[in-house]
């Protein structure tokens, strides 16, 4: 098996290779990062049972999918599943900072139009989709072995910022999680390659306010880290059930 993992940027590419290093015995690192077209660095960890291509593909949900698109069509179909992954905000009190979010839905929560009754999704316009669902069995297995909370995380263009776009979201996204820049986008350009997607997220700051003071990005990135110590061998096994 073989899985594509994309990041926004650097430091969290880096704390999902950190957490595949180890525990796993002997983890082979592969070789060194590899050039992709567009200048995406990809960099290969190797354990048992699968292998995985850590990508670093930009900020928003248009870099993300514009980087997995071009990654998995210079991979020319060696994968089996895409993951995003990275650090995001947690709707408090269920997803507080450094802990982890495993997506069971991943909605576009601000593509669509607003109108004098409210927001309007494209799939209530008629003009695509704003879902995307992982496997349920591999969803829920991740979950479980990294502690995560199962709900859906919701991908923004514009990180909430006040209490009144955090209201707006959760009334129109109850069970939602977290919220981050990326899943959709990585989301689609899997899709659009017949491939199943996940999302992990783990949490740097509540949804709301912005208070950079309140802010836990090292924890964040550490919870990241010690997610993918587990995620390794539950998504080996998962992949070996679905070929």
């Amino acid at each position: 098996m073989r899985a594509l993992v994309v990041t926004a940027v650097e430091a969290e590419a880096d704390s999902v290779l950190t957490g595949l290093a180890g525990p796993v015995p002997h983890p082979d690192p592969g070789p060194g990062p590899r050039p992709l077209p567009g200048g995406y660095l990809v960099t290969r960890r190797d354990l048992p049972g699968i292998a995985f291509d850590v990508l670093a593909g930009g900020v928003g949900p248009a870099a993300a999918a514009a980087a997995t698109a071009t990654a998995l069509a210079v991979g020319g179909g060696a994968y089996t599943l895409v993951v995003s992954a990275g650090i995001g905000g947690g709707f408090v009190p269920a997803a507080p900072p450094a802990s982890l979010v495993v997506a069971d839905a991943i909605v576009a929560a601000d593509l669509g139009a607003q109108t004098p009754d409210g927001f309007l999704d494209v799939t209530a316009l008629g003009f695509g989709r704003t879902v995307h669902l992982p496997p349920a069995e591999l969803a829920a297995r991740a979950a479980e072995a990294t502690g995560a909370l199962l709900a859906p995380v919701l991908t923004v263009s514009t990180v909430t910022g006040t209490a009144a776009r955090a209201a707006e979201l959760t009334a129109r996204h109850p069970l939602a999680g977290a919220e981050a820049m990326e899943g959709f986008g990585v989301a689609e350009a899997a899709a659009a390659h017949g491939l199943p997607v996940l999302e992990i997220r783990a949490v740097s700051n509540a949804v709301g306010p912005r208070d950079r003071d309140a802010w836990r990005i090292g924890d964040a990135l550490a919870a990241l880290t010690e997610g993918f110590r587990v995620l390794g061998p539950v998504l080996a096994t998962w992949g070996e059930r679905h070929e």
